[in-house]
This record gives structure tokens, C-alpha cells and sequence, in this order.
């Protein structure tokens, strides 16, 4: 059991995460990935996130996404495993996540003592990890942890990423929220990318955006304008309880004291992500 409050746990994820999340807006791994042959965009998002599993099919990744258009998957998977390897592409992966690193944080921060602590703090929380019912963070977890401080954190922040992730999407799963329905609720709270980001990198139509949005309405989840009722933010807010269970263990075996210095040193960075457009606003929000 938990020795404090599972919440704890979240409140570092949101910290943490960011340190990973930030390659998907950067151009560095765009242009590492292309570089085997994939196609900018989806084929390349697709193939990097996947690469773990090895060379699956389209099934697999819809499964283990579940938010994407399984249409939409099969336009680029497992064509892109014709056009390069899932070893070249976890190779290229690391090479454009430390460009973008260095990138946003600068050199200096990259060997900081802060850096490091960062670093060994995160990895001890990945030793309580679980991988049952886990596929995303268990392909990841079988990976090498980079010998360079910010690669290694890098690694971290994408394991407890995929762990919390992939708890999150049984949490989903049990709400009774299909994938999309997923996004156009989480797109509700405001917060959250897009609606036209998620459709575009998700391969879902504005018909079908539309149509999870009504089937929304009629479970009371949203209202006639698509905000939130009370029900929907009741619902969300059950899910990330159940999240934030199923991801207790990671900072419970850190312990409080060690989770907040965590948070507050990833904080720190995910600061410097954000203050040097690592998250460009034009993709956050309702619209």
C-alpha cells in the first residue's frame, strides 16, 4: 500500500513527463527519424513510439495507442518497417532527444549536479515499475539507460511516462470511453492539445470528432456547448484516481521526501522546456 497520498505520484509525473513529451514538437528527432527514410509526421511518431515493441503490426500499436484511428495506423505501419529497422529508429529516437535537449536547456544544464541527481532520483523510482498489463513501458524497460545524465533522465522520464500511460488507458478502459471519446473529453478540459492537433495526428475526421462528441452529451458527460458537466468532470476525475493507484508504486518505493525533490528539480527543467518553446500555445486549448 501507499505511504502517501497516491496523488503525490501525479503531481511529479506532471513534472517529469514533460522532459520526454517535449521531442514530439521539436524538429531535431523529425529530422533524425526522416533521415532512415520515414515519412515526416505520423509514419515518423508512430515508428519512434513503437520501436520498442519491435516491428509489430498496425494492431498492436491501435491496441497499445488507443486513442489513434486504427485506419489511420495502418497508413503507416508496417510500412515504415520496410523502410528502416525498429534498432535504427530507437538509435535515431535517442540522437534527436539529446539535440532537443541541448537545445532547450543548454550544455550546461546538461551536466549539472541538479541533471544528475535528477537522473538517479527518477531511475530509483523506475526500479518499483511494474510490467504486467504494461506493454509500452515494459518494451522501454528493456532498453539500455543512456551513460549521459540528461539521456538518462530522458530514459527515465519515458519510462514513468508509459507506466503511468499505460494505467491510464485501463483507468479508460473501465470509464467506458472509447479512444476518441478519450481526446474529445480530455480536449474539453481546456487544457489538453487541440482538437484539430488530436484529430490530425490521431486520424480521426471531423465527422467522427463530432459523433464522439454527441455520444458524450448523450452519456451527460458534456454539455450542449462541449464543456464539461458534472458528471464528465466527476467521470475524469474517478479516472485519474484510478490512474493515480495503478502508478503508486514508482514513488512510494522513492518515498515523499525523495518524490518532492524530484518534482521540484523536474520542475525546474520543465520550466526552461516551456520558457524556450519546447510546447508551442498554438496547440493547447479548445480550439
Amino acid at each position: 500500500m501507499p505511504t502517501f497520498e497516491a496523488s503525490t505520484g501525479r503531481h511529479c509525473h506532471n513534472a517529469v513527463s514533460p522532459l520526454h513529451t517535449s521531442v514530439y514538437f521539436a524538429p531535431e528527432p523529425q529530422d533524425e527519424l526522416a533521415a532512415l527514410g520515414l515519412e515526416p509526421g505520423a509514419m515518423v511518431y508512430l515508428a519512434s513510439r513503437a520501436a520498442p515493441l519491435g516491428a509489430v503490426d498496425a494492431g498492436t500499436v491501435t491496441a497499445t495507442f488507443y486513442n489513434f484511428n486504427h485506419e489511420h495506423v495502418q497508413r503507416y505501419i508496417p510500412a515504415a518497417w520496410t523502410l528502416t529497422t525498429p534498432e535504427d529508429v530507437l538509435t535515431a529516437r535517442l540522437r534527436g532527444a539529446d539535440r532537443t535537449l541541448q537545445r532547450l536547456l543548454g550544455k550546461e544544464a546538461l551536466t549539472s549536479t541538479e541533471m544528475i541527481e535528477a537522473a538517479e532520483l527518477a531511475l530509483h523510482a523506475t526500479e518499483a515499475c511494474r510490467r504486467e498489463a504494461r506493454p509500452l513501458y515494459a518494451a522501454n524497460a528493456d532498453l539500455p539507460v543512456p551513460e549521459e545524465p540528461h539521456l538518462a533522465l530522458w530514459h527515465a522520464a519515458t519510462l514513468l511516462r508509459e507506466h503511468r500511460g499505460d494505467g491510464h488507458l485501463a483507468a479508460l478502459a473501465i470509464a467506458g470511453l472509447s479512444g476518441i471519446e478519450a481526446l474529445v473529453l480530455h480536449n474539453a478540459t481546456g487544457t489538453a492539445p487541440t482538437s484539430t492537433l488530436f484529430m490530425r495526428t490521431r486520424g480521426w475526421s471531423a465527422q467522427e470528432w463530432d459523433t464522439a462528441r454527441n455520444q458524450l452529451r448523450e452519456r451527460g458527460l458534456l454539455d450542449e456547448a462541449g464543456n464539461l458537466t458534472q458528471a464528465g468532470t466527476a467521470l475524469r476525475g474517478e479516472t485519474e484516481v484510478l490512474t493515480d493507484r495503478l502508478d503508486a508504486a514508482p514513488y512510494d518505493h522513492l518515498g515523499p521526501s525523495a518524490t518532492a525533490r524530484l518534482t521540484g528539480l523536474a520542475r525546474g527543467f520543465s520550466g526552461t522546456l516551456r520558457a524556450a518553446g519546447a510546447f508551442p500555445a498554438v496547440h493547447f486549448g479548445k480550439g
